[in-house]
């Protein structure tokens, strides 16, 4: 049985333009989301730079009217630290080999191959991190697999409810997140940020930053509502849906986290706090 409201819409990013029939998707979104918020952790606690005294500049001409800004201000810059030992980057295209064997030392192989698409990566990373906060996201642009097993209920149809069960099919997922080592996913993060980015002006957005859209997507989770008890549901259709409106009408992102149950989500936002004071401290 799927899990509720795991329809989607057709894309609305130009980069994936086909449109396909509504899909499933599972708990795998947040770790990559997670994946490219440690970036922005590494740079600010671990490669920071130290700004330079810059001479003044000679006094401007008066002019008729203040002009406005080319491009919007970058909030949370990245900036890798290159090295000598630093192979080139590969082209956008050709990125998934590095990034597979990347990942798959980090996570190990068995691992990587359960949990991660072998797929577009940098592509579906970028795409799924900017639906989150959105009504719905397409399982075709996940980096990561769905969760295995079916959803789970409780109830007779006339008073259904999500399962007390449910919530350990996210278990190990959430396990794994809190056992990510921070500092090397955020290497790896940096050293491909700019296929990130380019990935990002790809998907219509070539005049933001997209690192700034992580630290978005951070507080927009964060600000899902901690619902206790059990979660009554609707099947009006196909799929199950929120009961209650508040609920349903919530984003992509904050759905999972209330479907996770209270222990599991309580755990990932802790981990969300940790990464944005650490975050914040670099500022």
């Amino acid at each position: 049985m799927p899990d509720p409201d795991l329809e989607v819409a057709p894309d609305e990013r130009p980069l994936f333009g086909s449109r396909k029939p509504p899909v499933r998707w599972g708990f795998p979104l947040l770790v990559g989301a997670l994946i490219a918020a440690a970036g922005a952790l590494y740079y600010f606690w671990q490669l920071r730079v130290e700004p330079q005294a810059v001479p003044p500049l000679p006094a401007a001409k008066p002019q008729s009217a203040p002009q406005a800004s080319a491009e919007p201000r970058i909030e949370h810059p990245v900036e890798a630290a290159a090295t000598p030992a630093s192979p080139p980057l590969p082209a956008l295209a050709d990125s998934d080999p590095a990034l597979r064997e990347t990942l798959a030392a980090l996570f190990g192989s068995a691992f990587f191959e359960q949990l991660f698409q072998p797929q577009d990566i940098v592509r579906h990373f970028v795409a799924t991190i900017d639906n989150l906060p959105r009504k719905t996201v397409a399982l075709r642009l996940m980096p990561l697999k769905p969760v295995p097993g079916s959803f789970r209920t409780a109830g007779s149809q006339d008073g259904v409810v999500i399962g007390a069960d449910n919530a350990g099919r996210y278990a190990p997922y959430v396990r794994a997140l809190e056992a990510v080592d921070s500092a090397k996913l955020a290497a790896i993060y940096v050293r491909f940020y700019p296929l990130f980015q380019q990935a990002y002006a790809e998907l219509g957005y070539p005049s933001r930053y997209f690192n700034d859209r992580v630290f978005e997507v951070i507080d927009h989770l964060l600000a899902a509502p901690d619902v206790k008890g059990p979660i009554a549901l609707t099947q009006p259709k196909v799929m199950y849906e929120y009961a209650d409106p508040a609920l349903q009408n919530l984003s992509a992102g904050q759905k999972m986290l209330v479907r996770l149950g209270p222990e599991n989500e309580a755990k990932v936002k802790a981990k969300l706090r940790e990464l944005k004071r650490a975050l914040s401290r670099g500022l």
